[in-house]
């Protein structure tokens, strides 16, 4: 299976960030591709309110992913959010969920961030509902296991993707910047791969500097460094800060070959 990964950089308007999708799709689709990853925060950038933009799975902005996704024939992952929930099961004005689309021939599902961003000066809890359940789906008999962003930080999920079939781990991100934090991306996403035996897709927004924007905050708007890993965590391809695209073929033939030489997903013990 030919996968791609859009390493774009959105900005306030959900408008033109559909534009960054339906550009990279294409691409993603003439080279190939039964499947493209977008970033976290592919509809609106950190940094932005997310309350105003915020809309049902079944509201306009998901369905022209989806409608881009049948135009297309090919499955799409998309960083978007979604409406907070009360603990009645109400709409909460004052919250978001932090949600990744999945739309395309035979697939549409969605999957809400489990793990907040609270580190680093910033306080994802604040404006954002937590989900509670991991996700996985299946394409070209393939099963992909879904996370965002600060997730890639806990193993369980990874390996809790990988227990319930997933042969690829789906890591889209709007890393925040800082020292060390390039290498820590790096690093996490190539444990997650050796943990899980899975390959890993890590897709991040690019890096604002890369284009000469100028970012104020703290709010975590991307490092690029888009990669996918093997299963036994080497690096197979990696982009840089700046926007771009790269292509990976999967053999889910290798997950079977490293499950077999490196069993840790039958070895672990569970405390």
């Amino acid at each position: 299976m030919r996968v791609a990964l859009a390493q774009i950089i959105t900005g306030r308007e959900p408008d033109r960030n559909l534009d960054l999708v339906r550009e990279y799709a294409g691409q993603a689709k003439a080279g190939g591709a039964d499947l493209v990853v977008f970033p976290e925060a592919t509809m609106r950038a950190f940094g932005n309110s997310l309350l105003d933009i915020a809309e049902p799975l079944d509201g306009p902005w998901a369905a022209q992913v989806r409608g881009i996704a049948a135009e297309l024939g090919i499955v799409i992952v998309a960083g978007m959010f979604t409406p907070g929930t009360t603990a009645a099961g109400d709409r909460n004005d004052r919250k978001v969920r932090n949600t990744l689309l999945v739309a395309g021939p035979g697939v549409d599902t969605s999957y809400d961030k489990i793990h907040l961003y609270d580190a680093f000066g910033f306080a994802e809890s604040d404006t954002v509902d937590a989900g509670t359940e991991p996700v996985t789906f299946d394409v070209g008999g393939v099963t992909f296991g879904l996370a965002t962003c600060y997730d890639v930080r806990f193993p369980d999920l990874f390996t809790e993707n990988a227990e319930r079939g997933a042969a690829v781990n789906i890591v889209c991100a709007s890393w925040g910047a800082g020292p060390g934090k390039v290498e820590q991306w790096q690093l996490l996403s190539r444990a997650r791969a050796a943990d899980s035996t899975t390959f890993v897709l890590a897709c991040g927004q690019g890096n604002p500097a890369s284009v000469g924007l100028e970012t104020k905050g703290s709010a975590p708007t991307g490092v690029g460094h888009s990669a996918v890993v093997s299963p036994f965590g080497d690096v197979l391809q990696e982009l840089d800060g700046a926007p771009g695209m790269l292509f990976a073929d999967l053999d889910p033939a290798v997950v079977d070959d490293a499950r077999a030489k490196l069993p840790v997903l039958a070895n672990r013990h569970k405390f």
